[in-house]
């Protein structure tokens, strides 16, 4: 089972407000992004909070770190890496992230503020592994 597998099956028992906490624990539980690393480069655009990805090759594989100045919205970018973490960059760029996350339903579990964003963070995830997958 894959780590985002692990995540739904709790998410799928907990109300709303566990919800809220386990998104907040999944950012909390994110590699330290150092600040020299949160640039516009890195800057996800379109996010009501600030949200910067950063990918750096391991080998074969592509390992992100990310960061944000919202608890909640560090949580999401949190759970979208947790679909493509430490994956070859090929894979990364090939995924389907919104379809991963779709079980989560996230436009219904919260705000429309927290979620405008989630498509502009996948899109930034997806470049920056087709590029570095040549």
């Amino acid at each position: 089972m894959s780590k985002l597998d692990d995540i739904l099956e709790e998410y799928e028992f907990l109300d709303a407000d566990e919800r809220y906490r386990l998104l907040i624990e999944l950012g909390r539980a994110l590699e330290p992004m150092p600040d020299a690393l949160k640039t516009d480069a890195t800057l996800v655009r379109g996010c009501s909070a600030s949200v910067w990805v950063y990918p750096t090759p391991a080998g074969e594989k592509l390992h992100f770190l990310a960061d944000s100045n919202a608890a909640i919205t560090k949580g999401i970018v949190a759970l979208v890496l947790a679909a493509v973490q430490d994956q070859p960059a090929r894979n990364v760029a090939d995924t389907d992230i919104a379809a991963l996350l779709a079980p989560f339903d996230l436009k219904n579990q919260l705000s429309s503020n927290r979620t405008q964003g989630v498509p502009n963070m996948i899109a930034l995830v997806r470049e920056h592994a087709a590029r570095i997958a040549g």
